[in-house]
């Protein structure tokens, strides 16, 4: 009996010495190492806190200026409606050219060539370009079909191909440019293969082009067709309303500086070869165009109402593929440019700081990694260093008025802003590892993969599947970094419900089951196997 009991002690013992001997490593590195590597973090977060609470606020106040004195692009700039000319016929109008990039599209390119080809204006001053690029030899067929289709009803359309995707999208749109018939168009009008423009479209934003020769760019907004598909293209309009009713519309009424979104644009044709045509370097070519045009001294028109219809998004992996391609695209442009917008004499220096400090710094940079390091890294971290404290002002009150400054854009989804707020928490993982990527050039830094788009696939397929069960591969669902997110944030959770003072565990909680949530693929829109 003697002996059975020193064996069954044998284990506990065990435990209890490797238990003793992480305490103590614990305790030998916390006051030397981690307790000052943790009060730098809290000071250089508490910091990037602060740099995007300014910013903020004086975009808040500026749209509030906007809002009040009623500087609408038409009263900022020249803007009369096109007329005919009885003696020129429609020669009086401007030759436009329209550009469609595509690849792989099977659900939407019928939409989006067919709201191109239905834009209102004379027939015989515009041209639809469908740059295809798809690889599934199938669907360029059924692609170029339908452009046969429209041309067969008189409408001046061009099926262009290539051999070879070198430079994705940009490449497809400067490969475009070169055709021989471009040379006779004024303009360019870009849409991705998701969007469907209003017929008066171009009627709304030439005039703008016609009347202001310093003007380069005319952008429109963007509106979602399927905001209201799940929770998760909720967030998304969320976030991308506020960078549509702040954001742009603060750089156009300033005179400032604000990117092409890459879609439901019209450009001056002679701006962008002046400012060196469409680059590859980085997976944000229409910033790249943006910024090389602006420090030439070009500007751009943002009309607010003048909306788009197009897809977000609505499966995770689409989505994040789509934010790693957009974090790290700008932060790679601005270690390719930083040195050129510093050294340009063309622009003032009032512009160079809003496009260096503003439009990239804090928006793009700062403003992902203060996002995940403070709120999912540092705060959680204090909870296991009481030594290291976080003032309440950095831990609630700014990222509460922050939070709510970025919410006015969507007054109807108000109600969801907790979800919203984790929802963000989240992706600013992926946003963060992009940002790094794009900064140091390495690994995914040029990666390209297209957004998927479902159209109305996912309600015709649905049906048909109704009475089977979606084939669900568990490495396609599980997510380890979000996973492992959430498990360090549970830990934190639970040992300041037991030992710590901070109260942070009601977040904490919340934010692990959040992280959960994404890690093992229960978040947006899931589409059954075929």
């Amino acid at each position: 009996m003697a002996r059975v009991s020193s064996t069954s002690n044998i284990f506990p013992t065990g435990r209890d010495d490797i238990t003793g001997q992480f305490g103590l490593i614990w305790q030998v590195l916390k006051e030397p190492l981690i307790v000052p590597v943790l009060k730098l973090l809290v000071v250089v977060c508490l910091g990037m806190s602060i740099m995007l609470f300014i910013e903020r606020v004086y975009m808040g106040i500026v749209i509030v200026f906007v809002k009040l004195f009623g500087r609408k692009p038409n009263k900022m700039y020249k803007w009369e409606p096109m007329k005919d000319d009885i003696e020129v016929g429609n020669s009086a109008y401007p030759m436009v050219l329209v550009q469609i990039p595509m690849y792989n599209e099977k659900e939407v390119y019928q939409l989006s060539i067919g709201a191109a080809c239905g834009l209102s204006w004379p027939p015989d001053r515009i041209i639809i370009q469908v740059l295809d690029d798809s690889t599934d030899p199938a669907i360029k067929s059924l692609v170029e079909l339908e452009c046969q289709r429209w041309a067969s009803k008189g409408i001046n359309i061009k099926y262009e191909i290539r051999d070879n995707r070198k430079g994705y999208k940009a490449g497809a749109l400067k490969e475009g440019m070169k055709h021989s018939y471009v040379k006779q168009c004024d303009y360019v009008a870009i849409f991705d293969a998701d969007f469907q423009p209003e017929p008066n479209y171009l009627w709304r934003t030439i005039p703008f082009l016609v009347h202001n020769p310093e003007i380069a760019l005319v952008q429109a907004r963007w509106k979602f067709v399927n905001s209201d598909e799940c929770l998760m293209t909720r967030m998304q309009e969320m976030s991308l309303d506020y960078h549509f009713t702040v954001e742009q519309e603060v750089g156009s009424a300033t005179y400032a500086f604000f990117g092409f979104n890459g879609t439901a644009g019209v450009w001056r044709i002679s701006a962008v070869n002046e400012a060196g045509g469409w680059k590859d370097r980085t997976t944000v070519e229409d910033m790249d165009l943006a910024v090389r045009a602006s420090l030439k001294g070009w500007k751009f028109v943002y009309v607010g109402d003048l909306k788009v219809k197009n897809e977000l998004p609505s499966t995770f992996k689409a989505y994040r593929y789509q934010q790693h391609r957009w974090s790290c695209g700008p932060a790679n442009l601005f270690k390719k440019m930083a040195i050129e917008i510093v050294k340009n004499k063309k622009v003032s220096l009032w512009k160079k700081c809003y496009v260096i400090y503003s439009f990239f710094f804090v928006r793009k940079i700062v403003a992902h990694i203060v996002t995940f390091v403070f709120y999912c890294v540092v705060l959680p971290s204090t909870v296991l260093v009481p030594e290291v404290s976080v003032p309440k002002w950095g831990a609630v009150y700014i990222p509460s008025i922050v939070t709510l400054l970025n919410a006015v854009g969507t007054p109807r989804s108000l109600h969801l802003m907790v979800f919203w707020i984790l929802f963000e928490n989240v992706m600013s993982l992926h946003r963060t590892k992009a940002t790094f990527i794009g900064l140091l050039e390495v690994g995914r830094v040029n990666e390209w993969v297209v957004t998927e788009k479902l159209g109305d696939a996912l309600k015709a397929k649905l049906p048909a599947k109704a009475t089977k069960k979606p084939r669900i591969r568990i490495g396609e669902r599980l997510h380890l970094l979000e996973l492992c997110a959430g498990a360090y944030l549970f830990f934190c959770g639970c040992y300041d419900f037991a030992f710590g003072k901070n109260r942070y565990y009601i977040f904490l909680f919340l934010q692990s089951i959040a992280f959960f949530i994404a890690g093992f693929g229960y978040i947006g829109t899931f589409v059954p196997n075929s």
